[in-house]
């Protein structure tokens, strides 16, 4: 029996982010059908992971916070009740600031849930309007020290590259979230998603345009940070203490097993993937009607591979030719090899033990470069 994770999208938030393209609403008119619609899937889809012991469940979004107790605990109550569950899963919970109330944050850690996603993005006043964060400076500091009293198992995100962002503040943000204790800070540049706020912004004068080689300074300043603070830095965007990586993102990195449940929600199965419809209404319709709102498609070996070398080489254990060799044959490893000498010569890309791994001068550069390797 294999691990496998179950990830459940709670699609709405008090107010949209500029960047956001993510599906939510903000409206909360059909909560709690959705609800209901949730727990019918996972029993409609119990005999999906059957073989698998569930080792994680994560809820995002959207934004999670905004489920009562009793709703969480009836989502959680129908994944133990339609599936095997390890001993001591790791249960995330995805968290805005302004939903962490001294009350909230004491019926979390009472109840299953057992690591805190909190989406900080700045420690800023400035940043936060200008993302169109639904909460403010003082509330990320008050919401983190109450959550590191209720809970050990924190991360926090933080978005870097933000224009007119000078290394000193970004700086204050990283030394400010590190102050607080957490165990993990996954932390992200600034990207502007097609038919976002944010893209309809730049374009029209009223926002700044992005700039890369800011991006890159706080990023390499970043990971020096987060390395001498005694963070690993184990995936391009991620940085945990030892024993505290997070393991559902472990798990979709190391090609595991996982279902998504929920509106837009994306599961994968060995060859298969499949996806849910984007459309809350559509969602709750289908599974009225016992049918699942979702596509499928089998991943072609090309495919496969494609999706191996994306997600290996973004973090520390690389992309394991005799994994190629086993899985896929010997010439896509001699394809890989051929293709990635060109990044091993710059020192971007090292190999070490058969393990094509990607370097610190690298690492920013990283998606360009997997996608080079692709096999097409």
């Amino acid at each position: 029996m294999g691990g496998a994770g179950i990830y459940i999208h709670i699609p709405f938030c008090k107010q949209a982010c500029f960047y956001c393209d993510f599906h939510f609403s903000t409206s909360l008119k059909k909560k709690d059908v959705l609800i209901q619609s949730l727990v019918k899937e996972l029993e409609l889809r119990k005999d999906e992971l059957q073989n698998d012991i569930i080792e994680t469940i994560y809820f995002g979004g959207g934004t999670p916070s905004l489920l009562s107790k009793s709703e969480l605990e009836l989502i959680i109550h129908s994944v133990y009740k339609n599936y095997e569950v390890a001993p001591n899963p790791e249960i995330t919970l995805e968290a805005n600031p302004d939903d962490l109330t001294n009350d909230v944050i004491l019926y979390l850690s009472k109840s299953p849930i057992n690591r805190l996603s909190i989406g900080i993005q700045s420690f800023v006043e400035d940043d936060l309007k200008s993302m169109n964060r639904a909460h403010n400076a003082k509330e990320a500091k008050a919401c983190l020290s109450m959550a590191s009293q209720h809970f050990n198992n924190i991360t926090i995100d933080l978005i870097y590259g933000i224009p007119d962002m000078t290394l000193e503040k970004w700086n204050t943000n990283i030394e400010t979230a590190l102050s607080y204790g957490v165990n993990h800070i996954s932390s992200y540049a600034l990207t502007v998603e097609p038919k976002t706020a944010l893209d309809t912004f730049i374009k029209t004068g009223k926002y700044p345009p992005l700039d890369e080689v800011l991006a890159l300074a706080h990023f390499n300043h970043l990971v020096k940070k987060m390395e001498a603070a005694g963070f690993v830095h184990y995936e391009i965007s991620n940085f945990g203490k030892p024993n505290y990586f997070s393991k559902h993102n472990t798990s979709y990195w190391q090609g595991k097993p996982y279902l998504g449940i929920g509106p837009s929600a994306h599961s994968f199965y060995g060859n298969k993937r499949s996806w849910n419809v984007s459309n809350n209404s559509k969602y709750i319709h289908a599974l009225q009607n016992n049918q699942l709102p979702n596509e499928s498609e089998i991943l072609s070996k090309k495919d496969q591979f494609n999706e191996y070398i994306m997600t290996g080489l973004r973090t520390i254990w690389g992309v394991s030719l005799e994994k190629i060799d086993t899985n896929f044959g010997a010439s896509y490893s001699e394809h890989l090899l051929h293709e990635a000498n060109k990044y091993i010569v710059k020192e971007l890309l090292s190999l070490e033990d058969h393990k094509l791994i990607v370097t610190n001068k690298g690492e920013f550069l990283v998606d360009g470069m997997a996608s080079e390797l692709f096999m097409i």
